[in-house]
């Protein structure tokens, strides 16, 4: 058995392993540490001797090198006795705890006493089972800038006392809203790269799914994690087609839609499904919008009226500039250029998006379809200058070049 071996199992068990020893020990920082050591003694033992039992081999070796730790903290030998005393691991006779344990673990990980970098950091390293090294590349940081949030965040959580534990039933929706967050942070990355020279980094967007897919099994009674599942998964079916082979992106009215993954829609349409059994929310509004898309035989025929409708709905109960942009692009769609710039001008007026290319991007195509060519150069000029994503770029010059 190769690393490879070693990270696929370490990617499925991370979050069980480090949970259920945040339990035993009562310290987040050391059940992180000791599992990272089992990780890197697999990594040097299993070539040589592979184990019969892969996941059982990083627990066992996790939890002897937990128990190694505590005892040489002398203030600590009495948690020592207790846990050396039961020699087996009490997840493996609870399993229904070990669901609370990942629950936990995702909670600890997003608390809001830490910083939203070392949120997703935590999340991706201690839930997700990625190295700093993955986590870095996907996000075009340093790896000792990943290194250095992860170690901040468990000093954080140490320091402030956060209980491994779920919140009380009166914080735990606001709480679960910030979990969703770093997972929809995460996912966004991946489905659209803010810098770099990549458009999609689909390893990245796939692990957002996975962690959301654990969420809504844990909390099966939550419309908003399905939400975001289905917006998930609705918006990733579209990754084969939004790239062509050399990694240049394809607008969504030149797709080719017979690429999109089929299998990925169903599975968003039956979460949406699921969310809308109670009402949608900002998620979930966002995940009938992406299946408003996902639904249409093409651009011309989509419910543009049906969408404008959603991102109206959308804008009261989550009000941003960046919705009220996207409202603008429907609203032009249904009823002309016009009225979708009217919109965009007035979001200019206030300064709501100050230093984003995303306003001069939708200024400059409506202005474009209004036959207003040199506002709508000077405007995509400005859009490539503010976009940091190489490839996004290189659409904007092509549309520049365009309009000579």
């Amino acid at each position: 058995m190769g690393p490879a071996d070693v990270e696929a199992v370490w990617r499925i068990e991370s979050a069980r392993i480090v949970s259920a020893l945040t339990r035993f020990t009562g310290d987040f920082g050391l059940a992180e540490d000791a599992a990272q050591e089992a990780v890197a003694e697999a990594l040097v033992a299993w070539p040589l001797d592979p184990p019969a039992n892969p996941a059982g081999w990083l627990r066992a070796t996790a939890r002897r090198r937990a128990i190694d730790a505590i005892r040489r903290r002398a203030a600590l030998q009495d948690r020592y006795a207790l846990l050396a005393a039961d020699p087996e691991p009490e997840e493996e006779a609870d399993p229904d705890r070990i669901d609370d344990d990942v629950l936990a673990l995702m909670f600890t990980s997003c608390h809001p006493v830490l910083s939203p970098e070392a949120r997703v950091a935590l999340t991706l390293r201690v839930v997700g089972g990625l190295t700093s090294e993955e986590i870095a590349r996907a996000f075009l940081v340093p790896v000792p800038t990943v290194q250095a949030r992860i170690t901040r965040g468990k000093k954080t959580i140490a320091a402030a006392g956060v209980p491994f534990e779920l919140p009380p039933p009166e914080q735990r929706r606001e709480r679960l809203g910030g979990v969703l967050s770093v997972l929809y942070v995460i996912f966004t990355e991946g489905s659209t790269a803010t810098s770099g020279d990549r458009l999609l980094r689909p390893d990245v967007a796939y692990e957002a799914i996975r962690l959301t897919r654990t969420l809504a099994a844990l909390l099966p009674d939550e419309p908003e994690v399905h939400g975001l599942l289905a917006l998930c998964e609705l918006t990733a079916a579209r990754f084969p087609a939004r790239t062509g082979a050399d990694g240049s992106p394809i607008l969504l009215e030149d797709q080719d839609r017979r690429r999109w993954d089929f299998s990925a829609i169903h599975r968003g349409l039956a979460a949406l499904a699921k969310a809308s059994a109670r009402g949608l929310g900002p998620y979930g509004l966002q995940a009938a919008i992406a299946a408003t898309h996902a639904t249409a035989a093409s651009v011309e025929a989509t419910d543009w009226d049906r969408i404008v409708v959603l991102y109206e709905a959308l804008g009261r109960v989550a009000p941003s500039p960046v919705v009220e942009l996207n409202r603008a692009v429907a609203v032009a769609m249904a009823a002309g250029p016009a009225d979708g710039l009217a919109i965009v001008d007035e979001l200019v007026a206030t300064d709501r998006l100050p230093g984003s290319h995303l306003v001069p991007t939708v200024r400059g195509e409506l202005l474009t379809r209004l036959g207003r060519r040199r506002e709508a150069r000077a405007e995509l000029e400005l859009a490539a200058r503010l976009c940091t994503n190489e490839r996004e770029r290189s659409v904007l010059l092509r549309k520049v070049s365009a309009l000579d």
